[in-house]
């Protein structure tokens, strides 16, 4: 069993920054594959970006390509979502997940077999 703490999020201007940090209680933490994913009220949940093992392979959905980045510390058993640039269309609360197995559809909630609970960003205009 996987559990996945969320932080770091809160209100910014847009063009701002944030630092999201998701922790997770797990022995084999480098075994997983982690992702981030976001929901916006009235919308489906969507995928921003997921990240190999080492953080070597890194994947993001073309809306956040070039301003955010997914990194990982696998010593310290925590997965992070920096955002720059932010916009108001960023506004959402950002879910981490872990898979334990990296398939080609990694930009899907299908891989994922562990969710966090959340947390939120909102981006003013």
């Amino acid at each position: 069993q996987v559990q996945l703490v969320e932080s770091g999020g809160g209100l910014v201007p847009a063009g701002g920054s944030l630092r999201l940090s998701c922790a997770a209680s797990v022995r084999a933490f480098h075994d997983y594959i982690m992702g981030w994913f976001r929901q916006a009220p009235g919308k489906d949940r969507e995928f921003v970006a997921a990240l190999s093992r080492t953080g070597v392979v890194t994947y993001y959905a073309d809306s956040v390509k070039g301003r955010f980045e997914i990194s990982r510390d696998n010593a310290k058993n925590t997965v992070f979502l920096q955002m720059n640039r932010l916009e108001p269309e960023d506004t959402a609360v950002y879910i981490c997940a872990a898979a334990s197995s990296w398939t080609t559809t990694v930009e899907t909630a299908a891989p994922y077999e562990f969710w966090g609970q959340g947390t939120q960003v909102t981006v003013s205009a």
